[in-house]
C-alpha cells in the first residue's frame, strides 16, 4: 500500500512538473525586424556623438545617431529639414520572467556598437532594452496590442498574426527586447544630388 502511495505521489509530481515546464513556455517566441523611414527637422546636432535630434510633424522629438556609414554627415545643419531609415528589432517572449528578471526588470543590454548576441550580427545598434511587461489592452479588430513596463509607460505595437492576437489575454506577462538600429543614410529634403 505504502508504494502505491508512493507511486501516486511521485506521478502526481512529474505531471505538476511537466504542466508547470508547458506553463512558462506558453507559445514560441516571435521576432521582427522593421524598416522605418521618417523626416524631421533637425532641432540639434552633437558632432562628437553623431546624435541628430529632429522634430517630427506632429511634434515630436526623436534623437537618432548617425552611423559612420553617413555621408557628408558634416553638411548638415539645424532647421535642415532630413529623411532617413532606420530598423528597429522586437522580440517578444511568451514566458513566465526569471527570478533575475523580476529583480531587475528594464535591462539595458547595448548602448551602441555591434548588436548583442541573439541579434542579427550584421546590425549595428544604437540601444537595445530588455523588459518584463504586462498585456494592458488588446484592439483585436485594429491588431494592435498594448503593454505596460516596469516603469508604468505605455507602448502599442501592431500586431500581424489574427491566430497570436486571439491567445493573448489582458494581463498576461512576457518579456519584450527593443533594439534600433543606427541610421546608415541621411537625404536632405528638397536638395539636388
Amino acid at each position: 500500500m505504502k508504494a502505491t502511495k508512493i507511486y501516486a505521489i511521485v506521478l502526481l509530481v512529474m505531471t505538476s512538473l511537466t504542466f508547470s515546464a508547458y506553463a512558462q513556455d506558453k507559445r514560441p517566441s516571435r521576432e521582427k525586424w522593421n524598416e522605418v523611414s521618417m523626416q524631421g527637422t533637425v532641432t540639434e546636432i552633437d558632432a562628437e556623438t553623431r546624435e541628430i535630434t529632429l522634430m517630427g510633424n506632429d511634434g515630436g522629438l526623436m534623437t537618432v545617431i548617425a552611423g559612420e556609414e553617413v555621408e557628408r554627415f558634416d553638411e548638415i545643419a539645424v532647421d535642415d529639414v532630413i529623411k532617413f531609415d532606420y530598423y528597429t528589432y522586437l522580440k517578444a517572449e511568451f514566458r513566465d520572467p526569471t527570478p533575475e528578471e523580476v529583480a531587475e526588470p528594464v535591462q539595458i543590454m547595448a548602448e551602441a556598437g555591434k548588436a548583442p548576441e541573439g541579434i542579427d550580427p550584421a546590425a549595428v545598434v544604437g540601444a537595445v532594452v530588455k523588459a518584463v511587461v504586462t498585456i494592458e489592452a488588446l484592439n483585436r479588430p485594429f491588431m494592435v496590442a498594448t503593454v505596460s513596463g516596469p516603469n508604468g509607460n505605455y507602448v502599442s505595437i501592431p500586431m500581424e498574426d489574427e491566430k497570436l492576437m486571439t491567445e493573448l489575454h489582458i494581463g498576461e506577462v512576457l518579456i519584450l527586447t527593443y533594439a534600433e538600429a543606427m541610421v546608415v543614410e541621411l537625404e536632405k529634403v528638397g536638395v539636388e544630388e
